[in-house]
């Protein structure tokens, strides 16, 4: 029992979390690529709004994929 106490804390630590790619910021970027940035940080800020949309109407994970994907493409039609 012990030797599983062991094991299960060094698979914890080893284990890295993952975290959400965050918003890009265009001021930090070299002037050659601040192009890119904007528009990186734009597309982040839609997909930001879907997701917040999603959580406002309480869409079912199995649904949000798709939820997201049609809030996309209505921003993207306007």
């Amino acid at each position: 029992m012990n030797r599983f106490i062991q094991v299960a804390l060094v698979a914890l630590l080893l284990a890295v979390p993952a975290f959400a790619e965050k918003l890009v910021d265009p001021t930090k970027v070299a002037p050659e690529y601040r192009d890119a940035a904007e528009k990186r940080r734009a597309e982040q800020l839609k997909q930001l709004e879907c997701s917040h949309r999603a959580d406002a109407a309480k869409v079912i994970a199995r649904e949000r994929t798709a939820f997201l994907l049609q809030c996309l493409e209505a921003d993207a039609a306007k």
